[in-house]
């Protein structure tokens, strides 16, 4: 990571409450190629999720804590701030004097964007800010949000919107919480109604709409340069498994997460776009 960080562009994609199971399943069936096409030998690595719900997992995260291998380590991580007696710090670990990743990122020349999606995200009150106030630039409209059955093409929009007004020479770290999972996500299965609900199925059809999109936003990210993705979940969500529905609880579907990190190769330059009427900066006062 001592090599990428500072020459690379870097994303970080959190597939809010994928689970596991329906992840590699999906995989395996081919029916999201778009990702499996990235994922080393067209297969997610089965980690644990540092929370058991958003707002926990992601302060994890950006404190370098990502989902652990599910295997005995210790296993080395990719970021870590520096503080004694690290036992998971490596010689190939990107070390920062930072208290989180953002601001170390910020503190090396980054532009450091948020694209929210869940209400962790949305900036709606005191604790929706938190999470998007480590950034130099957060955006969150209610066409990202989880109601939104086009929310991942809103939010991939504006990334394209963000990359496109960069200066060419300028590092990005983008991160982007896709809320698409979460629920509700009846409304991504055909023939499903909000009366029956959300179920796996409507789970796996969620995927299957944010694998068509996730392309663009490949694109976006590595057209200036190579660029280095992270993609994962950040805990799962149970559907009525042993009783249990939802998450923010200790079930084996809250806890196993899809996990995959890849190089996203340069891709042909944008057109410009100057327009970006809808920006909320995370500085910016409200």
């Amino acid at each position: 990571m001592n090599e990428i960080v500072g020459s690379h562009d870097l994303l970080l994609v959190t597939l809010d409450t994928l689970r596991y199971d329906v992840a590699a399943e999906l995989a395996a069936a081919g029916r999201i190629p778009h990702l499996a096409r990235h994922l080393p030998g067209g297969r997610w690595e089965k980690r644990h999720a540092p929370g058991s719900f958003t707002y926990a997992s992601h302060q994890a995260i950006f404190a370098g804590f990502l989902p652990t291998p599910a295997a005995p380590g210790p296993h080395p991580r990719l970021f870590a701030a520096r503080f004694a007696g690290s036992e998971t710090t490596a010689e190939r670990t990107y070390v920062y004097d930072a208290p989180d990743l953002v601001g170390a990122l910020a503190q090396d020349g980054y532009r450091t964007v948020c694209i929210g999606g869940v209400g962790f995200f949305n900036r709606q009150g005191p604790l929706g800010s938190v999470l998007p106030g480590l950034f130099q630039e957060a955006h969150w409209e209610p066409e990202f949000g989880v109601a939104s059955p086009t929310s991942f093409e809103a939010q991939v929009e504006r990334a394209e919107q963000v990359v496109r007004a960069l200066p060419h020479d300028q590092r990005l770290f983008l991160f982007v919480n896709v809320a698409a999972l979460h629920q509700p996500n009846w409304f991504h299965l055909p023939g499903a109604t909000r009366e029956a609900g959300d179920s796996r199925a409507t789970h796996a059809a969620a995927l299957e709409y944010v694998d068509r999109h996730i392309g663009r936003l490949f694109a976006a990210a590595s057209s200036r340069r190579r660029c280095f993705a992270v993609v994962c979940s950040d805990h799962g969500t149970a559907y009525g498994d042993d009783g249990y529905t939802g998450h923010r609880l200790g079930h084996e579907a809250v806890w196993t997460v899809p996990y995959a990190h890849f190089f996203l190769e340069p891709a042909p330059a944008m057109d410009p776009v100057p327009s970006m009427d809808h920006a909320h900066p995370a500085e910016a006062a409200r």
